[in-house]
């Protein structure tokens, strides 16, 4: 017979099951220890990244600033029903990585597969007449430096522990296997190849009509009321994380200010730490992070 639980842990278990099923769409997920034979293994630098849950505050910073790019805006705009499920994008997107990161190779590479092919469906025209494919490799670098990029950044400033440049460049040599499965060309393999791809994007970024929408529709989301104090935190400390550059182009308005990041990051960590003692994290990332303490 089990023991019962206590008060705190009766606490803890379910706000564990509101934050699973934000983020995957399951109160109550299966547990399972990562893959000895996936694409990664305890040796890597991306079990630490994406076992964090600042992750959450990357992933927001990286949706703001691929807003930027037309060509993927618009894919999203003409193919994407965020508005009308706004989660589900979500719930894609956490499984999409949380099987490439743990799973095993078999499962990495189904994945990836069915990615693509959804991928193949998304085409058309942007507002100014630029045509677009999802799966141009062009398009598809934007959207995975922005990503690498802000999972690092997220994880660099909001992260449980430090870790080194080394580190942070061999993150980015393991990303590129992901990107270049989905069919990125010469993804960027250290933290300088993947700032000097960013930077040169930045002639063909726009904020138009799309962008702003969708920017709005982030800042102000149909969250559930038990998300809103949370997600203020997060947009907040994504807003920070943003380049300089990128804040300026976004023109973020008045009425969700920038905080400094002397008031922000503070409260950003607290939550990001609130959450990591919540979701009891598999023994196999724990004992990274120990490593490091």
């Amino acid at each position: 017979m089990s023991e019962p639980l206590t008060p705190t842990e009766g606490v803890r278990r379910e706000l564990r099951r509101v934050i699973n099923e934000y983020i995957a769409g399951d109160r109550n997920p299966k547990r399972q220890s990562p893959a000895t034979d996936g694409w990664f293994g305890p040796s890597s630098v991306t079990w630490l990244v994406h076992g964090d849950s600042a992750m959450l505050i990357g992933g927001v910073q990286s949706l703001l600033i691929q807003t930027l790019h037309p060509p993927t805006m618009a894919g999203v705009a003409d193919h994407s029903n965020y508005k009308e499920d706004p989660y589900g994008r979500l719930h894609r997107t956490g499984n999409f990585i949380g099987v490439t990161t743990y799973g095993s190779a078999d499962e990495a590479e189904r994945i990836v597969e069915r990615v693509k092919k959804i991928h193949n469906r998304v085409t058309g025209t942007t507002p100014s007449g630029q045509p677009y494919e999802a799966n141009d490799p062009h398009n598809l670098a934007w959207v995975h430096c922005t990503e690498v990029d802000a999972f690092l950044r997220g994880f660099q400033r909001y992260g449980s522990v430090s870790i080194s440049d080394d580190e942070a460049d061999q993150y980015v040599e393991e990303m590129a296997r992901v990107g270049e499965a989905l069919g990125v060309l010469d993804a960027p393999r250290s933290v300088d190849e993947l700032d000097a791809r960013l930077e040169s994007y930045r002639p063909e970024l726009s904020y138009d009509a799309q962008a702003r929408e969708t920017v709005r529709w982030l800042l102000f989301p149909p969250n559930k009321l038990a998300a809103q104090a949370p997600y203020a935190v997060i947009i907040t400390a994504a807003i920070n994380l943003l380049p300089s550059w990128a804040r300026r182009k976004l023109w973020i308005p008045p009425r969700v200010p920038v905080v400094s990041n002397a008031v922000a990051t503070p409260g950003a960590k607290a939550l990001m730490g609130a959450f990591r003692w919540v979701m009891d994290p598999a023994p196999e990332i724990e004992a990274l992070r120990d490593a490091r303490r």
